[in-house]
């Protein structure tokens, strides 16, 4: 099978044959349909995932696809399910990592990856859906819509009529305002270095997009959300958080960057201010990926402006150059 290859830090990656090996109990084949590019990857390309000793691996962690093959113990899928991949842990066993061969030697990977024609699966990174859901849809629920709606929902605690800051528009981003309109939120304002954000934003529910802090320093709010992990970008806006305001860290800082808040005490405000690092939203895939998709084939979700571009796998270095430069929404790769 052809599969995207991490072999260096910080270089492009390579896609190769790449073979597969049996399956241990508790792990899952899945036929990869299509693929997102989160901006984790790239701390992942750049080594900022401690993965830098197990090179080379496969790469990917959201994505859509139907099962192929199941591995003694397996009973929450079947052969033939449409599956969501996803890195956040579900029902069913956590099986080993996965084994692949590559240039005739064992390699190990993630227990889900999913830029790759096929990939050996750990079953409780997995959660089956109905046939006639979108793999678009199904791939976004792997990572960028489920940490954006759990970040909303379970970290934030968003109420009606709460204003809110989004800081970072790319696909998470571009979910938090979709979550953030669901949720009643006003205003809800999105901030971008990227000008050409400014239609997408709101196209989504975005009331003001800005390039500029400096714009928007006179403005207090209830929720703040980054996604960029720009330790710049967090000093900046902490200031902007409304009494009982609540700051939830999406995006990941580089190793060893320290976050800096300016005037501490300011944090002691009358009601008191908090500060939450969001580990994928508190999703519970097997719980909240059946009501996301009841609520896409509701037509309650958009996915049609969250996802700006779609590549083949052989192009997948151009995808990643694309993310890198802050040009995109959500980006798909497809396998088939």
């Amino acid at each position: 099978m052809k599969a995207a290859v991490l072999r260096e830090i910080n270089a492009p990656l390579s896609v190769e044959d790449v073979e597969l090996t049996p399956l241990q109990p508790g792990q899952v084949l899945v036929k990869v349909f299509v693929s997102g590019l989160c901006g984790a990857q790239l701390h992942e390309i750049s080594g900022h995932k401690g993965n830098a000793k197990f090179l080379p691996h496969l790469m990917g962690h959201e994505g859509c696809g139907i099962v192929d093959e199941i591995g003694v113990g397996v009973t929450t899928v079947k052969v033939g399910d449409k599956v969501v991949m996803h890195w956040r842990k579900s029902e069913g066993i956590e099986a080993p990592f996965p084994k692949y061969i590559l240039d005739g030697k064992e390699i190990s990977s993630g227990k889900v990856t999913t830029l790759s024609e096929y990939s050996i699966v750990s079953e409780n990174r997995l959660t089956t859906v109905p046939h006639d859901a979108s793999d678009f849809l199904c791939a976004l629920l792997g990572c960028g819509m489920t940490t954006a709606l759990g970040t909303i929902n379970n970290d934030a605690k968003l109420r009606f009529g709460e204003s809110i800051l989004i800081v970072g528009c790319g696909g998470v981003g571009l979910n938090l305002i979709q979550g953030a309109v669901l949720a009643s939120a006003h205003p809800i304002v999105a901030i971008d270095i990227n000008e050409t954000k400014a239609n997408i934003t709101k196209s989504v529910g975005a009331t003001t997009f800005t390039t500029s802090i400096e714009s928007i320093e006179q403005q207090s709010f209830d929720v703040i959300i980054d996604t960029t992990g720009n330790i710049d970008a967090i000093k900046s806006t902490i200031p902007l958080l409304a009494d009982a305001g609540r700051y939830i860290l999406v995006g990941q800082p580089k190793p060893g960057e320290s976050i800096q808040i300016p005037d501490g005490v300011s944090l002691w405000s009358q009601s008191g201010k908090s500060i939450l690092v969001s580990q994928g939203g508190c999703t519970k895939p097997q719980e909240d990926i059946p009501r996301y998709v009841k609520m896409h084939k509701a037509g309650i979700l958009n996915i049609d402006s969250i996802i700006t571009h779609v590549f083949e796998l052989d192009d997948v270095n151009k995808a990643f150059d694309v993310l890198k430069a802050g040009e995109a929404g959500r980006i798909m790769v497809k396998m088939i």
